[in-house]
């Protein structure tokens, strides 16, 4: 069944902050994990998609409790609106784990493209103010270079990305702090001690490959504890821009199982 948008009722409590949807496997453990879902768009995509993203998808058929949040339609994909509208959202799912999984469910926030910039913020901003609560960060291929130089990025106009990129970054960042603040361009942080440990995927011709795998390393050397998935060129892997399919769907449940089992032991 596809998921649907709607206001969800958390128990007794007021409606959340953001629309979301959820999204569940066939099968779902005990204690399945609960991931809040951002998605991309490269901030400029601000009609809710009714289509399901498949990311979040493959990781709900792994087990997991997927819960899809629409932080950019009411924000209108502006910094600092959108992560405070996405942060929110995770405050409200910690608040009520047992709801969707177990009061040992771990908790974990994930995106793809904006949506992981998005999340990496959102990891940050829990490290400072939710200290504990978030168990890892999820990147699969963050937006979070708003310099756009990096040597892999060339490949953007083979994929008619450069100019939507570009003009993403330029609107996200059109409010006062630009990307001087940490929140808002994470690989820019010089403080990324603390954070929850992450998984960060990406694809030899994904032309984000760089930045999310200079993101990881720089996390890896602030402590964070950090899993890398590459696929291989021709995996399909940048069809996830445009909400495709591809060969990557399954082996991105086995990585996502894989991380969970790391984060458990």
């Amino acid at each position: 069944m596809t998921a649907q948008w709607g206001n969800i009722a958390f128990d007794r409590s007021a409606k959340p902050p953001v629309p979301m949807r959820l999204y569940e496997g066939k099968s779902k453990s005990q204690t399945p994990p609960l991931v809040l879902y951002l998605r991309g768009g490269a901030f400029l995509s601000q009609a809710r998609d009714r289509d399901e993203q498949p990311a979040a998808r493959a990781i709900a058929d792994t087990g997991a409790a997927v819960l899809e949040a629409d932080y950019g339609s009411a924000s209108q994909n502006l910094f600092p609106q959108a992560l405070e509208y996405a942060f929110a959202a995770l405050q409200c799912l910690s608040r009520h784990r047992k709801q969707f999984g177990a009061a040992k469910s771990l908790l974990l926030v994930a995106g793809d493209e904006a949506g992981g910039n998005v999340a990496a913020g959102v990891a940050l901003k829990a490290r400072d103010q939710m200290p504990g609560e978030l168990d890892g960060q999820i990147l699969l291929s963050p937006m979070i270079d708003p310099l756009m130089a990096t040597a892999s990025f060339q490949k953007a106009d083979e994929i008619g990305m450069r100019e939507r990129w570009s003009d993403g970054w330029s609107h996200y960042l059109s409010s006062r702090c630009g990307f001087q603040h940490p929140y808002a361009a994470p690989c820019l942080c010089s403080r990324l001690a603390g954070v929850a440990p992450a998984l960060v995927v990406t694809a030899d011709d994904d032309p984000l490959r760089d930045e999310a795998l200079g993101y990881a390393e720089r996390l890896r050397a602030a402590g964070v504890s950090v899993r890398k998935h590459v696929f291989p060129a021709g995996s399909g892997w940048t069809g996830i821009y445009k909400d495709g399919d591809g060969e990557w769907l399954t082996a991105l449940g086995t990585e996502f199982t894989g991380f969970v089992k790391q984060l458990s032991s």
